[in-house]
């Protein structure tokens, strides 16, 4: 049996902010805006990545938010030619990093977060 990444599926309070950053900031295709279920949602391609968005179901009770620390998810990695480039833009448009860039074996990253407090890091392979 292989396995291999599909896709990646977020549960937002504000689509239309999230579909604005993953489309004007991360370069990511808006596919179509969709219901998953009974929640409003959204789906992109992100350089053959599909990421789902969808805001929570009317019978879902949310806990907590990606501020907290928590067994599951952690965070977005994504790939740039030039961390510092994407650092130097992002901090620019008013997004904070936590990890400021660093290298670190083979690698340079950074980490910030974006709107709803997601954790996003960026990679720069050094090879």
């Amino acid at each position: 049996m292989q396995y291999r990444f599909h896709h990646v599926h977020l549960v937002c309070k504000d689509l239309e902010t999230m579909i604005g950053f993953f489309t004007e900031i991360i370069g990511a295709e808006l596919i179509d805006r969709r219901k998953f279920g009974t929640a409003d949602g959204a789906s992109f391609d992100l350089q053959g990545t599909t990421v789902n968005l969808r805001v929570a179901r009317e019978d879902e009770d949310m806990v907590g938010d990606a501020s907290q620390s928590r067994y599951g998810f952690d965070h977005i990695g994504l790939e740039v030619d030039d961390v510092d480039g994407a650092y130097k833009d992002l901090t620019e448009r008013g997004y904070s990093f936590f990890i400021p860039p660093k290298d670190i074996p083979n690698l340079r990253i950074a980490f910030f977060r974006g709107p709803e407090d997601i954790i996003i890091e960026l990679v720069q392979s050094k090879e």
